[in-house]
C-alpha cells in the first residue's frame, strides 16, 4: 500500500493532546516552533454548542443522563473508555489491568477530577526513605520552578498549610466546605486525621481574558463551557493557536510508529487516518510522545527497525516495565444527621471536593511503606439516572422502607437524598519490574496495529494499604454517627482494592534515570537511545506518589520543552 508522506518538515511533532502534549504544544509554539499535534480522537471544544452538555438537566436526555457508551455517565466528557470498540488489549493469564484510552482533543483533561497536588521532596526519593523502588534522578527543587509556573498558568485553588511533603503553591481562594464536608471535618478531627481545602485547577478568581470564573454549577465532569476549569485544549492548545503559534492539528489519526533514518534518528511518525483508513507519514526534526504511558510504550515497541530491532529506545529492554497505577479503595456511609435537608442555598460548589485529607500516617508503625490521601464525596448535586440515590441500599442495609412510587418516592428522596458520604483512598504503589505491558504478537486492532498485552499483579504492600483505608473509612463513618453502606470487604476481596488501571493514573513505562541500562529516558525525558525523541506523559515517572499525577505531568512537560528549545538553539538535536 502506498503511504503518503508530507512535504512539510515540522520542527516538532507531538503525539497526544492531553496534559503532557498540551503543555508541550503551548511552550514550543510560543517559542516560535512549527508544531504538528497528532490526536487519535476527534476535535473537541466544550464551548461548541454541538458538544456542550453543561447546565442540562437529566430529563433533557432520553436516558435521563444514564451512561450508555460513556463509563462515567452520558453527560461526562469522556470520549473513551476502558474498552474501545475495535481497539482491544490482552492479558497474561491470571493478571488484570484496565486500560483507559481517551479519544478526543485534550485527552483525559476534559473529564478528570482536576485534583492538582505537587509531589513532595520524599516522593522523588522514596528508596532513600524506605528502601523500596528507586529514587528519581531529579528532586523536588528541580521541579519546583515548573510547579510554580504551571499553577500560575492554569489556576489552582487551595491554601498554604506548611506540610513538609505536601508543598504549598500559588493558590487561588478555595471554596468553603459544604454541609457534608463539615460533617467529615468533625469526624476526621476525632481520629486526628488532617483535613485541608482541596487543591483543584478551577478558577475561583479571574486570571486572564481567555477564561471565565467558576459559577459553582458542580458539573466540571461535563467540561466547562466558560473554560473555568483546566483542560489542555481550552487552556493550552487554543491559546497557543490564538497567540500566533504555528500549530497544525491532525485529529482522528492513530499513530502506528516513530519513523527513523539509517542513523537511527527519528524522522517523524506514521499514522492511520481514521476517516479514510489510509496511512500517512509526517516529517519532523523532533518527536514528542505524549500519548499516555501505555500508548507511548506501545508506539515505541512497534517502532522496530534495523537500528532498533527491539523497539525504539528499548536497548535496555525496559520499555513497558515498571508500570504502576495509584491504589484505590472506597467506602460510603449513611449519616442520619444529614437527613431531611432544607435546601435554601446553592450547595453544588465545584465539580469535586472542597476539602480532602493528605497522608498523615507514621510508617514506622505500619506494615506498608507508602501513603494515600482521602477524597470525599457527597452532597446534593444534580443526579443522573442510577447515580447517587438507590432506595434498595437503604432497604437492604438499614431495614428502612424507602422508595416506591408517586408521593412516597418524592417524600423519601427529599428525606434521604444527600445523607450519604463516600470516601476514596488514592495511594502510592511501589514500582516493580514484573508489572509491565508488551506487544501481543497474535492480536492487532482495527487499524492493523499490534496491541498491548498486560501482566500486572498487586503486591502485599498495596493490599495492606487498602486494609488501612477500609479501617480508616469505618472509623470515620462511626465518628459521624453513621452506618456503613454495604459490607466491609475482607482479605478474600483484597479489602476492596480496585483493579490496577481503574484509577487511570498509570505511570512508569518509560522511566527516567541516569543509567541507560536501567532506564529509558534521562532526567529531561529524552530517550537515551535517540536524542531527538522526548516523552512528556507519565511514562518517565520513576515512581508515583500518593498524589494525582497530572500537575506533575504538566510541570515536567514544561521542563522538557524548555530543554528541547535550548538544545535546538545549540543545534545539539
Amino acid at each position: 500500500m502506498q503511504i503518503k508522506e508530507s512535504s512539510e518538515v515540522y520542527d516538532v511533532i507531538i503525539v497526544g493532546s492531553g496534559a503532557g502534549g498540551g503543555m508541550a504544544t503551548k511552550q514550543l509554539a510560543d517559542a516560535g516552533l512549527n508544531v504538528a499535534v497528532v490526536e487519535a480522537g476527534p476535535f473537541f471544544d466544550p464551548k461548541d454548542p454541538k458538544t456542550m452538555t453543561q447546565l442540562k438537566w437529566a430529563y433533557d436526555s432520553p436516558r435521563r443522563g444514564a451512561g450508555t457508551d460513556r463509563a462515567f455517565g452520558e453527560w461526562d466528557m469522556s470520549w473513551g473508555d476502558w474498552e474501545v470498540e475495535g481497539e482491544p488489549y490482552t492479558h497474561e493469564e491470571g493478571t488484570e489491568f484496565k486500560w483507559w484510552r481517551a479519544r478526543m482533543l485534550g485527552g483525559r483533561t476534559n473529564h478528570w477530577g482536576r485534583i492538582s497536588l505537587r509531589f513532595g521532596p520524599k516522593d522523588f526519593k522514596g528508596k532513600s526513605h524506605d528502601g523500596y523502588g528507586e529514587d528519581w534522578p531529579i528532586g523536588y527543587d528541580d521541579v519546583k520552578p515548573y510547579y510554580d509556573k504551571t499553577e500560575k498558568l492554569i489556576g489552582v485553588f487551595g491554601s498554604k498549610e506548611g506540610l513538609p511533603n505536601d508543598p504549598d503553591g500559588f493558590f487561588l481562594p478555595p471554596p468553603k466546605p459544604r454541609l457534608h464536608e463539615l460533617f467529615y471535618i468533625n469526624g476526621a478531627k476525632k481520629s486526628g486525621i488532617p483535613v485541608i481545602p482541596g487543591r483543584l485547577s478551577m478558577l475561583t478568581k479571574k486570571i486572564n481574558e481567555d477564561r471565565g470564573v467558576c459559577f459553582y454549577c458542580g458539573q466540571c465532569g461535563r467540561s466547562c463551557s466558560v473554560y473555568a476549569d483546566f483542560s489542555a485544549g481550552s487552556c493550552l492548545i487554543f491559546p497557543a493557536q490564538k497567540n500566533g503559534g504555528k500549530v497544525k492539528l491532525f485529529v482522528n489519526c492513530m499513530v502506528r510508529e516513530v519513523t527513523t533514518n539509517d542513523e537511527g534518528k527519528a524522522t517523524g511518525v506514521s499514522y492511520i487516518n481514521k476517516e479514510d483508513r489510509r496511512e500517512y507519514k509526517l516529517r519532523g526534526k523532533v518527536v514528542v510522545l505524549a500519548a499516555s504511558a501505555c500508548s507511548t510504550a506501545r508506539i515505541l515497541l512497534n517502532s522496530k527497525s534495523k537500528q532498533h530491532p527491539n523497539g525504539l529506545g528499548n536497548s535496555s529492554d525496559l520499555v513497558g516495565h515498571y508500570l504502576h497505577d495509584s491504589t484505590g479503595a472506597s467506602a460510603a456511609g449513611f449519616i442520619p444527621g444529614l437527613m431531611n435537608r432544607k435546601v435554601s442555598y446553592n450547595e453544588d460548589g465545584v465539580g469535586g471536593m472542597h476539602v480532602y485529607s493528605p497522608w498523615w500516617g507514621d510508617h514506622s508503625k505500619l506494615d506498608f511503606p507508602r501513603g494515600y490521601h482521602i477524597e470525599v464525596w457527597g452532597g446534593m448535586s444534580n443526579p443522573n439516572y442510577g447515580f447517587a440515590w438507590n432506595p434498595n441500599d437503604f432497604n437492604k442495609f438499614f431495614g428502612l422502607k424507602v422508595g416506591g412510587y408517586g408521593d412516597q418516592l418524592r417524600d423519601d428522596v427529599k428525606k434521604y437524598y444527600g445523607s450519604v458520604i463516600g470516601f476514596g483512598g488514592r495511594g502510592e504503589s511501589v514500582a516493580r519490574k514484573e508489572n509491565y505491558c508488551e506487544i501481543d504478537p497474535t492480536t492487532v486492532d482495527q487499524f492493523g496495529i499490534p496491541v498491548l498485552k498486560f501482566n500486572y499483579k498487586h503486591s502485599d504492600l498495596e493490599i495492606k494499604q487498602a486494609k488501612h483505608m477500609q479501617d480508616t473509612f469505618e472509623e470515620l463513618i462511626h465518628n459521624m454517627g453513621g452506618e456503613p453502606l454495604g459490607e466491609k470487604p475482607g482479605k478474600d476481596k483484597d479489602y476492596g482494592l480496585l483493579a490496577p488501571g481503574q484509577i487511570i493514573h498509570e505511570v512508569g513505562t518509560t522511566r527516567m534515570g541516569k543509567d541507560p541500562k536501567t532506564s529509558v529516558t534521562n532526567e529531561f525525558q529524552q530517550l537515551h537511545d535517540v536524542d531527538n525523541v522526548f516523552i512528556t506523559d507519565a511514562g518517565p515517572f520513576t515512581s508515583q506518589a500518593d498524589k494525582n499525577c497530572t500537575l506533575t505531568i504538566l510541570a515536567l512537560s514544561w521542563r522538557a520543552s524548555d530543554y528541547i528549545i535550548e538544545q535546538l538553539k545549540k543545534q545539539n538535536i
